[in-house]
């Protein structure tokens, strides 16, 4: 508010100031004159009414500042809610507002009928049942929207509505960032649709970019740089959106709603993070399940060449990886750590970390088939 507009708002409110100084004063001292058994001469009723009203006066002017900086202060803080409400909490919660609003107008004839209070009750009801009806309405948000789409006609459920999911929405999450292969996949061309990054997780990522870690630091960074690597990338399309769905909560918590809100699927190599999407109902591409299932198969009976590189955690193994990073698990290997042998492999396990196989050397596996002959 300019300057000009704060002296027109603090001259409106000394004017209320006085015209509520004006009537305590008219209608209050006829009263008092009876309560007290006085009897005032007109200029005292006069003086009395003038001063009553000058003091209401400089109470308003007195008052106006804080009274000011208080509207001010609930408008700026209403604007920043509502900023941050989805659409469909807002128009949930206008019509509960609107449903409440209607309840108390109906009660209002009989609350008007109640002695003494039947004044206050009507304006009283409409502000509680207008409370509650926004509160319920923004709950049940979600119940609202699944009956609006059961009553809604049929011709509009003909008519093809394209959602976030329909255009291949994916949302982005910190862990994939920093992780760097989903630069590799979006390359590759295995992504379609917008890649959308959440001003949150760039923040975050800028956060874990500025640490006093060298490690953290160096993974913020990477992450950025991954992030500017895909803008860059031809035919993809990522996307920095500037929407919170507000809260006291966690990035995790918030890309999840944020995602829930679009229909969009969460793009993330996050255990934690994508057991709660999966809760929420939000569907999720998980990087490390994408490389796993990329994996070649590998069958009992195979026989590979493993370089030993330690000993493993039962007596006389010893472990090896594959170019995929696939740990191998080679029994009596532990004697040939640092060499790369023949193996054959024995069995295969897949577990929430990944596959592991087991396998044995082959020239042993040789030996135990011609001792079985």
């Amino acid at each position: 508010m300019g300057t000009r507009g704060l002296r027109l708002a603090r001259m409106m409110i000394t004017f209320v100031g006085l015209g509520f100084g004006f009537a305590a004063a008219y209608y209050g001292l006829p009263l008092a004159e009876e309560l007290f058994g006085a009897d005032l001469s007109g200029t005292d009723r006069t003086s009395i009414v003038t001063l009553i009203t000058v003091l209401g006066g400089l109470l308003g002017y007195a008052g106006s500042v804080p009274l000011l900086n208080s509207i001010l202060r609930g408008t700026s803080w209403a604007e920043n809610r509502l900023q941050k409400m989805p659409m469909q909490d807002m128009l949930s919660g206008v019509a509960g507002l609107i449903i409440g609003l209607i309840i108390a107008n109906l009660l209002a004839d009989s609350l008007a009928r109640i002695p003494w209070a039947g004044t206050l009750l009507p304006t009283a009801g409409s502000v509680v049942l207008g409370y509650l009806g926004l509160s319920v309405g923004i709950a049940k948000r979600e119940e609202i929207g699944a009956l609006v789409s059961l009553i809604a006609p049929r011709r509009l459920e003909r008519q093809p509505r394209e959602s976030a999911v329909d255009r291949g929405v994916k949302v982005l999450d910190t862990s994939a960032i920093i992780d760097g292969r989903i630069a590799d996949v979006c390359r590759a061309g295995f992504l379609e649709g917008p890649l959308v990054v959440p001003g949150f997780v760039l923040e975050e990522l800028r956060h874990i970019a500025d640490a006093s870690d060298p490690l953290r630091r160096n993974r913020g960074r990477r992450g950025l740089d991954i992030l500017d690597e895909m803008q860059k990338i031809p035919g993809a399309s990522v996307q920095v959106l500037d929407r919170d769905p507000g809260g006291n909560v966690d990035v995790d918590t918030k890309l999840v709603r944020l995602a829930k809100t679009m229909k969009a699927r969460v793009v993330t190599n996050d255990y934690n993070l994508n057991r709660v999407a999966h809760l929420h109902g939000v569907k999720v591409l998980n990087v490390n399940e994408l490389a796993n299932a990329l994996k070649p198969a590998v069958l009992p009976g195979e026989e590979m060449n493993v370089q030993i590189i330690r000993d493993g955690k039962e007596q006389g193994q010893g472990v090896g990886y594959l170019e995929d990073g696939t740990m191998i698990v080679v029994e009596g290997g532990r004697k040939h750590i640092g060499e790369q042998i023949p193996v054959q492999v024995t069995s295969v396990y897949q577990t929430g970390a990944g596959r592991m196989i087991f396998a044995r050397p082959k020239a042993n596996s040789d030996r135990n088939v011609k001792a079985v002959e």
